[in-house]
């Protein structure tokens, strides 16, 4: 079994860059996107699409 600090799928959080407080929680492939994510989604709470980064 692999170790839970080295997974290859983690988990991530996409937080909105609308200042809104949403977040999306999602996996993401380590070997395919080593940098931090940059997703353009639906914020419910600004009511359109902004980009949500990804924090740790």
């Amino acid at each position: 079994m692999a170790r839970a600090g080295a997974e290859i799928r983690p988990k991530i959080t996409l937080r909105s860059s609308a200042g809104t407080g949403y977040r999306y929680v999602t996996r993401k492939n380590r070997r395919n996107d080593p940098d931090r994510l940059v997703l353009r989604k639906y914020d419910p709470v600004a009511r359109r699409h902004v980009e949500f980064r990804e924090g740790r």
